[in-house]
C-alpha cells in the first residue's frame, strides 16, 4: 500500500500510508465472523429456512454493500464528509421514529427496532445513530473548539445532541443501544476537553434514566432479576444464559471441532446473532477465545493509535469514538455470552448475523482507515467566529446548523 494516491489533484507524497496493520486486522475480524456463522447457524438455517446455509449466504449477501461502505469512507475526502454530517443525523433520527410506525416499523420481542421492506430487507436505524453521533459530536468539538475553551456552558449544544440521539433509540425500547450510545458519547466530551464535574450530572442521568427504563418493562426487570438468582430463572428468562453458558464449557481448552460436536448450541436461541460467540467458544474452546481477546486488544490498540496520531482533530474524535463503540460492543456482547451481564439484545461486530450491524461496523472501519492517511488540509474548514455560536433563540442558529 505504499505510496499510493486516493485523489489525483495532489502529489502522491503529501498523503500518508492507511495503516495496514488496521486494515489486515479488519479483514481477518470479517474473516472470522463468516467462519464462525458457516460453522454455528448451518442447524438453525435447516430447522427454519429449510437451508443449511441460509445465514452465510446472507451475511455474504450483505458483506457487498458493507465492503462498499467501507470503501466509500476510507477514500471520500475528511471535507466531505463533514458536509455531510447533518444528512447523516437527520436521516438516523428520521428512520428511528419511522421505525414506531405501524406498517414501516417491524416489531419483535416487543421492541420496534426495525424498518421493514418486506420480501427485500430490514434495517436497524439505532446502528446507524452509533456512526452518526461519533460524526457529529467530533464536528462540534472540532468547529467550535474555541467557544468551548472560552464558556464551558457552550457543551450544553452538545449534550442536547447526545440525549437527541440517545432518546430516539430509548423510544424504540432499545436500551443496551441507548447506554452504549450514551457512554462513547461521554468519552468523546472527556477527549474533547469538556469539564470533568460535567460528566456527574451525565452518568446520575444515564444511572436514573436506565432504572427507570428497567423498571417500566417487566421482561427488562426479569432478565436482572435472573441474573441475580439465575437457579430461579431457569427456564424463563435466565434459560438464555444458562444454556450459552453450557456450551461454553462443552467447548474445553481446544473445543469440540466443527462437526457435530456442536449439538450443545442448537438449544440456545439467537444462536446466530446476539449468542454467536457462544457457538465460536465451543468449537474453538479457550484458545480461540483467547485468540478473538487478543484480535480484539490489538484490533482497539491500532484503532486508538490512528486516533491519538491523526493530523486532523475531526478525525481523531470521530475515529476515537468509532473505535470505542466497537470494541465495547464486543466486551458487552461476551460479558452478556459468558453470563457476566444480564441478558441484552446487542451484537457482537463483524460475527453476528446480520446487515445493519455489518454495514455500520464496515463504514465505521472505512472511516478509521481514512483518519489514518488523511492530511489536516483534508478536513479544515473555516473558522466560525463567537458571534456564530448556536443560539437556539436567535436567527443565526439555522445558519450556523447548516454549516455543521
Amino acid at each position: 500500500m505504499a505510496g499510493y494516491s486516493l485523489k489525483s489533484d495532489r502529489p502522491m507524497g503529501s498523503y500518508r500510508k492507511s495503516d495496514s496493520l488496521f486494515l489486515i486486522c479488519v479483514l481477518l475480524m470479517w474473516g472470522l465472523g463468516i467462519f464462525t456463522i458457516f460453522v454455528c447457524t448451518q442447524s438453525v438455517g435447516e430447522r427454519f429456512f429449510n437451508n443449511r446455509y441460509y445465514f452465510l449466504y446472507r451475511q455474504l449477501f450483505y458483506s457487498v454493500p458493507a465492503f462498499a461502505g467501507f470503501v466509500f469512507f476510507a477514500v471520500t475526502p475528511m471535507k466531505a464528509i463533514r458536509k455531510m454530517i447533518l444528512m447523516f443525523a437527520f436521516v438516523s433520527i428520521v428512520l428511528c421514529l419511522m421505525a414506531l410506525l405501524p406498517g414501516i416499523g417491524s416489531s419483535r420481542n416487543g421492541a420496534a427496532r426495525w424498518i421493514s421492506i418486506p420480501h427485500l430487507f430490514t434495517f436497524q436505524p439505532s446502528e446507524l445513530v452509533k456512526f452518526t453521533m461519533c460524526l457529529y459530536l467530533a464536528n462540534l468539538f472540532d468547529r467550535h473548539s474555541a467557544e468551548y475553551e472560552e464558556n464551558r456552558t457552550e457543551f450544553k449544544y452538545p449534550v442536547c445532541a447526545l440525549i437527541l440521539f440517545s432518546g430516539v433509540i430509548a423510544l424504540q425500547k432499545d436500551l443496551s443501544t441507548c447506554v452504549l450510545v450514551f457512554i462513547v458519547g461521554i468519552a468523546l466530551f472527556l477527549v474533547s476537553g469538556a469539564p470533568v464535574l460535567w460528566m456527574i450530572p451525565m452518568g446520575l442521568l444515564v444511572a436514573v434514566t436506565g432504572a427507570l427504563m428497567i423498571l417500566m418493562e417487566p421482561y427488562r426487570l426479569m432478565r436482572v432479576l435472573a441474573y441475580i438468582c439465575p437457579e430461579k430463572f431457569t427456564t424463563t428468562a435466565g434459560y438464555q444464559s444458562l444454556a450459552s453458558a453450557r456450551a461454553i464449557n462443552a467447548g474445553g481448552v481446544w473445543g469440540v471441532g466443527t462437526g457435530s460436536g456442536l449439538d450443545a448450541i442448537n438449544g440456545i436461541p439467537e444462536i446466530q446473532t446476539d449468542y454467536i460467540f457462544a457457538g465460536w467458544a465451543t468449537s474453538m474452546g479457550l484458545v480461540g477465545v483467547t485468540m478473538f481477546f487478543f484480535l480484539l486488544c490489538f484490533f482497539a490498540y491500532r484503532g486508538f493509535r490512528i486516533a491519538m496520531t491523526g493530523r486532523s482533530r475531526f478525525a481523531s474524535f470521530a475515529s476515537y469514538g468509532c473505535v470505542l463503540s466497537m470494541v465495547l460492543q464486543a466486551v458487552f456482547n461476551c460479558a452478556v455470552v459468558s453470563g457476566a451481564a444480564p441478558t441484552t439484545g446487542i451484537p457482537l461486530p463483524f460475527f453476528s448475523s446480520g446487515g445493519s450491524s455489518l454495514i455500520v461496523t464496515m463504514c465505521m472501519c472505512g472511516f478509521v482507515i481514512n483518519a489514518s492517511h488523511c492530511d489536516a488540509d483534508d478536513s479544515m474548514e473555516e473558522y466560525v467566529p463567537a458571534s456564530n455560536v448556536i443560539d437556539l433563540e436567535s436567527e443565526s442558529f439555522t445558519e450556523t446548523v447548516v454549516e455543521l
